[in-house]
């Protein structure tokens, strides 16, 4: 256990290639405490009998197609009331990480990154939301450099990738992906470097527990 502590859940959102993940697991790291990221699809299907394919899937992204809610929810099982099994599928997936979300920061300070975890603790008085975000290019350079594209390739990636997490968050939140009053905190990494922006988040979050003493 780190010797350094928080009483705080802390949120991360993120563009593509800004390094949000790798900052959300060094902030954990630091902290002492478990992050959150894909382990949230399994926490979700878990609970709520799912299978853990749709989520995946589903993961961040916006599945408005009537057809492929239709043949998908004939795999999906679990809530049984009446309400839940009329809904759209991809309702049913985003409810279910929606409580699954809840349910692990009831049991204590943790990482989540992205999947609408600030707007699923909107009302928890510990919970810490930062946006990470950087320079279009610098960004380019950094998936360029970590997963060998093109310049090119990583553009697409970052804006198709970019707009799909958007649609996800603005239709389930009815708030702006990325817009600073969404957040506790926006950081850009492009600036500040991973190292720079994981201490600065520390600080902020630091200062934010002090207050809630």
């Amino acid at each position: 256990m780190s010797k350094n502590t928080t009483t705080s859940i802390i949120t991360i959102g993120r563009e593509y290639g800004s390094g949000g993940r790798q900052i959300g697991q060094e902030l954990a790291k630091y902290f002492g405490i478990k992050c959150y990221d894909k382990e949230l699809l399994e926490h979700a299907a878990n609970e709520s009998g799912i299978c853990k394919e749709l989520f995946e899937n589903h993961d961040e992204k916006p599945t408005n197609s009537f057809l492929y809610s239709l043949v998908m929810d004939t795999y999906s099982f679990g809530y049984s009331s009446a309400g839940f099994t009329d809904m759209p599928l991809n309702h049913k997936v985003f409810l279910a990480q929606f409580e699954a979300i809840k349910k692990l920061a009831s049991e204590g300070p943790c990482v989540m990154v992205g999947r609408c975890a600030d707007y699923a603790l909107s009302d928890n008085k510990d919970c810490f939301s930062v946006f990470i975000h950087g320079d279009i290019d610098a960004r380019i350079r950094r998936i360029c450099g970590k997963y060998g594209k093109t310049a090119k390739e990583a553009k697409d990636i970052i804006i198709k990738t970019d707009k799909s997490r958007a649609s996800y968050y603005n239709y389930y939140t009815n708030k702006k992906w990325g817009a600073a009053s969404s957040y506790t905190l926006s950081v850009d990494s492009s600036k500040l470097g991973e190292e720079g922006t994981l201490q600065t988040i520390i600080q902020a979050v630091n200062m934010f527990d002090s207050l809630k003493k």
